[in-house]
């Protein structure tokens, strides 16, 4: 992994000249994405984002928590956040924006702690990767669940994207789950290797989630096809 990602946010922290981000999918084409929006404040996030801070309590665990903006906020608010994410560039400039906690750590290898609520924004659910991976993720999350604790994770039905076909129904792959994409990420003329990001529909999460033995409570949708659940 080149840390694309984590370099264009560490590039936006310490003023080393930094550009808009590129992703693309297999579905989609390039898209330039500003890197001043990883570092929004609670004003300026998306309202379904805002929910999940407000709903926050106790000790909490913020999964791939990019540059730390919602640890940030809930730190402010005097709570007890560890911040983790797999990019060491990344968690390099939360710990200068100020994090008390945060690290180099991939979710499926945390081990021994427990969380009153743990955080997966800005579609949560795409570290699963796929369709076959999200039991494996469910149940290491709610392995790290305190008694009474919660899961907060967002997603977006992408059919949308898919065309209309005559009948009215939509045209999408033969094999596999629709909202398995493949992302690509360019930076300053870098291109990071592809990896799987996952986006499930609300009633997909639900029944993973019941399969595993949590319950699943839709929270709020947002304006895009996308939505807020708790899981615990």
């Amino acid at each position: 992994m080149k840390d694309l990602f984590g370099k264009a946010i560490l590039d936006y922290q310490t003023n080393n000249s930094p550009e808009d981000i590129l992703t693309e999918t297999n579905i989609s084409e390039a898209d330039e994405m500003e890197v001043a929006y990883l570092f929004r404040d609670f004003n300026s996030m998306p309202k379904l984002e805002q929910k999940a801070l407000l709903l926050a309590k106790g000790k909490i665990l913020d999964v791939g928590c990019g540059a730390g903006s919602h640890s940030l906020y809930l730190q402010e608010k005097g709570l007890d956040v560890t911040a983790i994410d797999i990019s060491p560039s990344a968690i390099k400039a939360c710990e200068l924006r100020g994090v008390k906690n945060a690290k180099v750590q991939n979710i499926l290898d945390l081990e021994n702690e427990k969380f009153d609520t743990i955080l997966l924004l800005m579609n949560g659910t795409g570290i699963f990767g796929t369709l076959a991976e999200t039991t494996t993720y469910l149940m290491k999350l709610k392995s790290l669940l305190a008694p009474n604790g919660q899961i907060l994770i967002d997603s977006s039905d992408i059919i949308y994207m898919f065309d209309d076909a005559e009948d009215g129904s939509k045209w999408i792959p033969a094999e596999g789950y629709y909202g398995e994409l493949t992302f690509t990420i360019s930076y300053k003329k870098e291109t990071e290797t592809s990896f799987p990001w996952l986006y499930l529909d609300y009633n997909t999460l639900q029944n993973a989630a019941h399969a595993n033995g949590l319950e699943c409570e839709l929270i709020i949708e947002g304006e895009h096809f996308d939505y807020l659940a708790k899981l615990y």
